[in-house]
């Protein structure tokens, strides 16, 4: 390809509605692992240590969740692995949590689907306040990471290149949330995690930039999935696979670009695409701009927000509020279920409309229970009541100490008496403009209690809780991190500080440890949809 389609400002690149932008990203993959762009006129210093940091601790908590989903059974990963290790190949990767070689497709969409399992590791709402029409809001998670191992062990690659690539993967997809809503027209946001797979896992492997092109048009126009998968009465495995599944089609649009089948070219432009279907243009161009970094500290991964336990992030405000007014206010602990008279929650859209259906008050799958906001609110409040040690005044200590766990998301924690009985207390109510404005900046919500002495506990709007990307103390949720690590991470190993260690200091692990990165001794914790 003659010049470069992305135009190189500062830090960052720049992708134009008038450009072929799919091309343009494809190019930019290349460039970005090579630390050049391909007329060789900029030499790329690449990301900040602080990036990396931030990347590893994604990845770690991906790994955790992956692992222990594995380890207790859990349905989807257990039937994804197994057919896994159905393809058994010499010249593939590791599957997260296996230990022989299988096709790097089957590795992909067994470990994407893992450390999706329990919704509980890392999102993005896209947002960029500096730059208007960067704030679309489109959800995702960092659930793409093993086709970035997988690609690696393919081709004998290190840690440096590894995270690299990481980084690379959340940039286009954390930047394309911010400039395109999938979900406004009930397409899945995992779209744009399938284009970064593409260009990601293309790049890696060695791909030309019209080879990447080609596998991008084919994931968009062959495999757009809507979001029927995230509605209904009660959520089924679809939920949470629903990025692996993308994946692995992304990736198979990626080898089979590579043998010479040729996909649709300039996707974004293309006038019957998802894109340019849903928000028209009159004269051609694509419905956005795309901008992405490539060098210093600005980076998508950096404004990506963290779960602290096992709930849907949009709950998160809730949960913060919730867990201030506990510790504030003894006395609501101290009165039990019976002295509570009303819980009055308030939030934005969308969060009122996909944790706040009315279908999700009586949830019976771990799916819709970790998608219920009444649900996850009243599990913590029955922690709280039952704590055998008093409740940290320390808000770090208290996000320790009320971790919500996969316990509390079995059949018979569902079902819980107590918890159901709180549950009839909470009324959840959209919160208006106020609160719709401030997202996706922030994760506006308020929270009531109301007491039967006629007490009121009113927690204040909250916006940014712990784990969010500018909560104010980001050390503080590193330790939380590190605890909910150590939870997790005993529920699939022996020893975690082992698994811990592993996973460090990724940018410095040779070719052979990232051979082994996914290989680990799991704990057999038996079935867990079962009582």
């Amino acid at each position: 390809m003659a010049g470069r389609i992305y135009k190189v400002e500062g830090n960052y690149v720049n992708l134009p509605p008038n450009c072929n932008q799919a091309l343009g990203i494809a190019q930019f993959a290349i460039d970005f692992l090579k630390n050049e762009n391909n007329n060789n006129e900029i030499n790329f210093e690449g990301p900040e240590k602080s990036v990396e940091e931030k990347v590893e601790l994604f990845h770690t908590d991906s790994v955790f969740c992956g692992l222990s989903a594995i380890s207790l059974g859990t349905n989807a990963p257990k039937v994804l692995l197994e057919e896994a290790l159905e393809y058994q190949c010499e010249n593939g990767a590791y599957p997260l949590g296996g230990n022989v070689k299988v096709k790097p497709e089957k590795a992909i969409v067994a470990g994407c689907c893992a450390v999706r399992e329990w919704d509980s590791n890392g999102t993005v709402f896209g947002y960029r306040g500096d730059l208007k029409g960067h704030q679309a809001g489109e959800f995702g998670h960092n659930d793409f990471y093993p086709c970035v191992i997988a690609a690696c062990q393919q081709k004998n690659l290190d840690g440096e290149i590894a995270i690299k690539a990481m980084i690379l993967l959340d940039e286009i997809r954390g930047r394309l949330a911010e400039v395109f809503s999938l979900k406004s027209y009930k397409i899945d946001h995992v779209v744009h995690g399938a284009i970064a797979s593409c260009a990601v896992y293309g790049a890696l492997m060695g791909a030309t930039a019209e080879q990447i092109e080609s596998s991008i048009g084919m994931a968009v126009a062959h495999y757009i999935p809507w979001r029927a998968i995230r509605a209904g009465h009660q959520l089924s495995d679809s939920k949470g696979a629903s990025a692996a599944i993308s994946t692995e089609v992304a990736i198979l649009s990626v080898m089979r670009s590579m043998k010479g089948f040729v996909g649709p070219k300039d996707i974004f432009r293309n006038p019957e695409s998802v894109f340019r279907q849903f928000e028209p243009t009159e004269n051609g161009d694509s419905p956005f701009e795309l901008i992405m970094a490539h060098s210093g500290k600005d980076f998508a991964i950096m404004g990506m927000h963290f779960k602290l336990g096992l709930y849907e992030h949009q709950s998160a405000g809730a949960i913060q509020g919730v867990l201030n007014l506990l510790r504030e206010n003894p006395s609501i602990i101290q009165n039990g279920v019976d002295g509570l008279d009303k819980i009055i929650i308030k939030a934005y859209e969308p969060a009122f409309g996909i944790i706040g259906d009315p279908a999700k008050r009586n949830p019976t799958t771990r799916q819709s229970a970790d998608h219920s906001m009444v649900y996850i609110i009243s599990s913590i409040i029955r922690k709280a009541f039952h704590l055998e040690a008093e409740l940290s005044k320390n808000n770090e200590e208290t996000w320790k100490q009320l971790i919500l766990v996969p316990d509390d998301y079995r059949p018979n924690a569902i079902n819980n008496a107590e918890t159901r009985k709180i549950m009839t207390k909470i009324e959840f109510e959209h919160g208006g403009e106020e609160y719709d404005k401030n997202y996706p900046d922030g994760i506006p919500t308020s929270l009531i209690i109301k007491t039967t002495d006629n007490q009121e506990f009113d927690s204040g709007f909250v916006m940014y809780p712990a784990g969010h990307a500018r909560y104010e103390d980001q050390e503080e949720v590193k330790s939380i991190l590190q605890n909910k690590f150590k939870v997790l991470g005993s529920l699939a190993v022996n020893n975690v500080e082992e698994a811990l260690d592993k996973l460090s200091n990724l940018s410095s692990k040779s070719s052979d440890e990232i051979q082994n990165l996914y290989k680990f001794d799991l704990l057999d914790g038996g079935i867990f949809d079962e009582d």
